[in-house]
């Protein structure tokens, strides 16, 4: 027989509920971003901007960027570090801190080699940043002691590149044991890490929910406390979605509401808009081999002297975005200012005929889905730049599909032009000059099958350069020679305004991307 509840004690029960719910969601911050491009959070594999938002806070690296200060390295594993000129190679050296993972297990020299030899190995879209800038291979990294670990570096490598580049994805520290006890088939444990994580950070993967949500819960573990329990990243692709969620309350943080949404919450008091610097630029990407429609240089002039940059940067970006047609990025040493390409409709037709396409031709422009940068939708940019183009005589066939299934494409050589961007994975120029024009480290310029020797050279060379002023010689002879040759059309480089609730209290973003999640309060 069921006994009866007095309707004191429901009342009790539903407050009682309501408290734990509201509680609950005072410790869980949730951000509502275009996620499609995840494909692994795997820090050895990862390449794409959302992994690396979450992949900052789950794993650690030896040394990091605090805030939006990318000028100088900060401790995080490794307490110190040091460089020393070993004759025909460098030796850098780490002392790690006494700290553990996730896991529990300690973190020692150890792990540090299996990271690193183990991203070598993979041979995953980010192992050239140890491969070819750092020139490093398995068995580079060796342990002193358990809590001193060296990397023998190439005279051929620069050691400043190097410890930058330790800041991206790559260099998260991952628990050897743990991954060890999850390798299946010598896959190094990435069918595991892909959806789960063994890091050392201030949260940990609690589940990747695809196409829908990654949930991150603080780490009992670590020695960086988070003030928040739990971080959801929940995938919106659509701004009106964000806008709608953050309007209810569903979301606490909206990543790519479009210029128009973002100058209307600026002035609404329940609304602050975050501007953060950028170090992305958005781009027309070409495939320039040999048999495809835009290997002559001349028509890949054409696509530039046809793209309105001033509409999409003045209209379409709302002015959060900057008008760049160079490879570097303003903030970088080596940035070129020139922009010497304007929209001019009959230069643009008399490059195909010159180059044999008076006519013009038909080819498929993949777009993603969402929001490309600044907020704009990617099929409003999209639209845009078909319609610039077929002034003359170019007809854009957009194809437009998830970053997800986009990029597989694009890294296969399989496709015509692409509508993407790119952010140097670290804050050199150099994380742009390499993958950009170097053919052999089969990035960006692999990807649009631009093999320019000279171009390779001038990227080698300047990045080794120690001379500020031989080096910025070098980036100014590489960059004009893209201006002319490259198969990037560059549209803009983005200001990211991301729009909170009131509520959210330590935000900052740096220039990279990297958020601190556990800096993050709620009030």
């Amino acid at each position: 027989m069921r006994k009866r509840i007095g309707a004191a004690v429901l009342v009790g029960i539903g407050l009682l509920a309501v408290g734990v719910a509201q509680n609950s969601r005072s410790s869980t911050l949730v951000y509502g971003l275009d996620s499609s491009d995840l494909i692994t959070l795997d820090p050895g594999l990862s390449y794409e901007f959302s992994s690396g938002l979450i992949l900052d806070n789950v794993y650690e690296t030896l040394v990091k960027f605090d805030g939006e200060d990318l000028s100088t390295l900060k401790p995080s594993i490794a307490t110190k570090w040091s460089t020393k000129d070993a004759g025909d190679a460098w030796k850098v050296t780490f002392n790690l801190r006494n700290e553990k993972f996730a896991s529990g297990n300690s973190v020692t020299a150890d792990d540090v080699i299996y990271t690193f030899d183990r991203a070598i190995a993979l041979k995953g879209n980010g192992s050239f940043l140890f491969t070819d800038v750092a020139n490093m291979k398995v068995g580079s990294t060796k342990a002193i002691n358990k809590n001193t670990v060296e990397v023998t570096l190439p005279k051929t490598a620069s050691p400043a590149a190097f410890l930058n580049l330790l800041t991206f994805n790559i260099g998260g520290i991952v628990d050897s044991v743990v991954v060890k006890s999850h390798v299946v088939n010598n896959d190094y444990g990435s069918a595991w890490l892909k959806t789960n994580s063994a890091g050392s950070g201030p949260y940990v993967l609690n589940r990747w929910d695809q196409s829908q949500q990654v949930v991150l819960d603080a780490n009992k573990n670590s020695r960086l406390l988070p003030r928040l329990s739990r971080i959801i990243l929940r995938e919106m692709k659509e701004a009106n979605t964000q806008k709608i969620a953050l309007e209810s309350g569903e979301i606490d943080i909206a990543g790519d509401l479009t210029p128009d949404m973002v100058k209307a919450k600026a002035t609404d008091s329940k609304f602050v808009v975050y501007k953060a610097d950028s170090l992305r630029l958005q781009y027309l990407g070409m495939n320039s081999g040999a048999g495809s429609l835009f290997e002559d240089a001349r028509v890949r002039q054409a696509v530039r002297w046809a793209v309105d940059q001033d509409s999409i940067v003045n209209s379409l970006a709302g002015g959060y975005a900057r008008k760049v047609q160079t490879i570097i990025p303003a903030g970088l040493f080596g940035f070129n200012a020139a922009t010497p390409y304007s929209v001019n409709v009959e230069k643009a037709k008399a490059l195909l005929t010159a180059a044999g396409k008076p006519n013009g031709f038909e080819f498929e422009m993949l777009v993603p889905q969402g929001s490309c940068e600044a907020g704009v939708p990617c099929s409003d940019l999209a639209a845009k730049i078909q319609s610039d183009l077929a002034k003359i005589g170019l007809k854009a066939n957009i194809k437009q599909i998830v970053q997800s299934e986009l990029y597989p494409i694009y890294r296969a050589q399989k496709a015509q032009m692409v509508l993407v961007s790119w952010s140097p994975d670290f804050p050199d120029p150099d994380g742009n000059a390499t993958p950009m024009s170097d053919f052999g480290a089969k990035s960006l310029a692999w990807r649009n099958v631009w093999n320019n020797p000279t171009a390779s050279k001038l990227a080698q060379q300047a990045a080794l350069e120690t001379n500020s002023t031989k080096r910025a010689a070098l980036y100014k002879q590489l960059t004009e020679l893209q201006l002319d040759e490259g198969p990037f059309a560059i549209l803009y480089q983005p200001k990211v305004p991301i729009t909170l609730s009131t509520s959210v209290q330590g935000y900052k973003r740096n220039a990279q991307g990297q958020v601190r999640f556990e800096k993050i309060s709620k009030k």
